[in-house]
């Protein structure tokens, strides 16, 4: 497998500049998907609304993600909703594969819809565009392994964990952040009374 165009590593530091190029590094009082507060957020969504962004991210990740596999085919690219989305789309793109996409039902379970379908044996990369905890990544990473089909590696923009989190798979991030987050119950600016903002794509 070969990636579809000529692909040049992104400089050090050149992920975060465009955030902050973008407006997308934001500074407040922010409630994670995680639950968890911090004064940072990367917001994705405006990063990822300019193509030409999402195109070097995608195939930047792309190259880590298929050096991960060892070299060997990828079958295809499967993402959470909705934070996965197009980042995910532009890995696929990037390998030349199929993108598939989870999404929560009615009860918040993370389920594959839409006649997508996972077969045995499917070599399978799973992306997202921030990981903190990592858990929507697991909930993927357990439908690609119910189905019989094999998650061979994951991959995320930025991981805030500080390198923290243990998928079980090898994974890569093109940026990684030692980002302070904390339990609401510990949280300062909580604490301090200042307001709760909730950026992210589910509801707070």
């Amino acid at each position: 497998m070969t990636l579809q165009r000529s692909f040049v590593e992104p400089e050090s530091g050149h992920i975060l500049d465009i955030f902050q190029q973008t407006g997308a590094y934001l500074t407040g009082h922010f409630r994670l998907t995680s639950g968890l507060h911090s004064p940072n957020y990367l917001q994705s969504a405006i990063v990822l609304q300019y193509p030409q962004h999402a195109e070097t991210l995608g195939r930047a990740l792309a190259a880590r993600l298929f050096e991960l596999s060892g070299g060997k085919k990828i079958d295809l690219v499967i993402a959470p909703a909705l934070g996965g989305l197009i980042i995910g789309h532009e890995v696929a793109r990037a390998l030349g594969v199929p993108f598939l996409f989870t999404e929560r039902d009615a009860d918040r379970r993370m389920s594959l819809r839409r006649g997508f379908v996972l077969k045995p044996g499917d070599r399978t990369v799973v992306v997202e565009d921030v990981i903190t905890t990592g858990g929507s990544t697991k909930e993927v990473i357990e439908i690609v392994r119910g189905a019989g089909a094999e998650a061979v590696a994951a991959g995320s923009i930025i991981d805030r964990s500080g390198g923290a989190v243990d998928l079980g798979i090898p994974r890569s991030a093109l940026e990684t952040l030692h980002v302070v987050a904390y339990e609401p119950d510990k949280c300062p600016m909580c604490k301090a009374g200042e307001p709760v903002v909730k950026p992210g794509s589910r509801p707070a």
